[in-house]
């Protein structure tokens, strides 16, 4: 369906925006076939190049082809803005709608402009992420533990794009941020363990206080899921699948949970249960739960979550079109919510699917995470 969907993109750009150039007609048919190869090389690394999930070509052809893409879909989306104004004015003014509609100028300059845009948005997406800090209000969490710091990182993605280097920047920003706890909330990687062996390695000298732990998204589940989780626990990260632990930070008590993801069910792996990764917590007790996606929030909330910690949307990747991620993952998208009266924040991520190396006015993140309490929060 993905192909289909691509395909039929650059099918609207074609007619609407190749046919009406000034071109001979060979270099029509070039300038066709290349935006169908940009539309559909995803087709081609699934078949010849490792997975669609993670194509195994160097990370500058990623890039490439990442901002042909990118570019396709922004002039799509120009080209479209364009038509439903022109239909709009064609409502009132006949011959203005039919100039607007058949305007060589707007196509020209869109193509530019999407270029432009597409070449931005691949530099946003493969640089080291900033910091980004918040504070979260948890409830039950005792004056104690007020100013407990954690750090968030999701979806590293680590693949033939975002490799070793990479990885290993951003452990070094992870742990100069000196945390109490640092928390993975899925999609680690993209590839084999063969693979990405190499490049997950950095991830050994993530270091906090009480520990690093991690929960599967779902690409784990695409490539030898069963082979991951014990490379991830050689790695040093702790894996919470439907389960829970207590730390104790300064003798106080502090849940910490984490769920699979929902697309465990496609290889026979155990779904995710928040039901089951709280079971046997006091209610008395803080918790945070660490869940891919951002779904589901209202369920965690009656089960005694007091945090959701997500990712998984990447933010929506394109200010405008995140929209359109909101509406598939239960309005959720970015940033923080309070759901039922649970804390959710749900991370832009760290990194991002090799197959689409764009991020336009959503930036990737490192999220350190300072916990309030409620106690505090209220003492004037």
């Amino acid at each position: 369906m993905f192909h289909v969907f691509t395909g039929l993109i650059s099918l609207y750009v074609i007619w609407r925006f190749v046919l009406p150039l000034s071109l001979s007609r060979p270099a029509k048919i070039l300038l066709s076939l290349l935006l169908l190869g940009a539309a559909e090389h995803h087709l081609v690394t699934r078949n010849f190049f490792g997975s669609m999930a993670s194509p195994e070509v160097p990370a500058t052809l990623l890039m490439v082809l990442g901002w042909l893409f990118g570019a396709l879909l922004l002039l799509a989306m120009l080209l479209l803005l364009r038509d439903v104004a022109g239909v709009v004015v064609y409502a009132f003014s006949r011959p203005r709608g039919r100039r607007l509609l058949a305007a060589r100028a707007w196509g020209k300059g869109a193509a530019v402009l999407a270029l432009m845009l597409s070449a931005i948005g691949v530099w946003q997406a493969v640089r080291v992420p900033d910091v980004k800090t918040l504070e979260i209000a948890l409830p039950k969490l005792p004056p104690e533990l007020d100013g407990f710091r954690l750090v968030q990182l999701t979806d590293l993605h680590a693949s033939r794009l975002l490799e070793a280097p990479w990885i290993d920047a951003v452990v070094k920003k992870a742990n100069g941020l000196d945390p109490d706890l640092i928390v993975i909330t899925g999609d680690l990687v993209d590839g084999t363990t063969d693979a990405r062996a190499a490049d997950v390695r950095p991830l050994q000298a993530l270091r906090a206080r009480h520990g690093v732990y991690a929960i599967p998204g779902n690409h784990e589940y695409y490539a030898q899921y069963a082979r991951w989780l014990p490379a991830f626990e050689q790695l040093g990260l702790r894996l919470l699948l439907n389960e829970h632990v207590t730390l104790t930070p300064n003798g106080q008590r502090l849940v910490l949970a984490g769920i699979t993801d929902k697309m465990a069910a496609a290889y026979d792996q155990p779904v995710p249960d928040a039901a089951r990764a709280l079971n046997g917590v006091p209610k008395t007790d803080p918790v945070i739960l660490l869940s891919h996606r951002p779904i589901g929030a209202a369920q965690n909330a009656r089960l005694g979550a007091g945090l959701q910690l997500s990712g998984h949307t990447h933010g929506g990747q394109i200010l405008g079109p995140h929209l359109l991620t909101q509406l598939a993952n239960e309005g959720y998208v970015s940033g923080q919510y309070e759901v039922d009266g649970m804390q959710m924040y749900v991370s832009n991520g760290t990194g991002l699917w090799p197959g689409f190396p764009i991020r336009l006015g959503r930036p990737s993140e490192i999220t350190q995470i300072v916990l309030r309490s409620p106690a505090r929060v209220a003492t004037p």
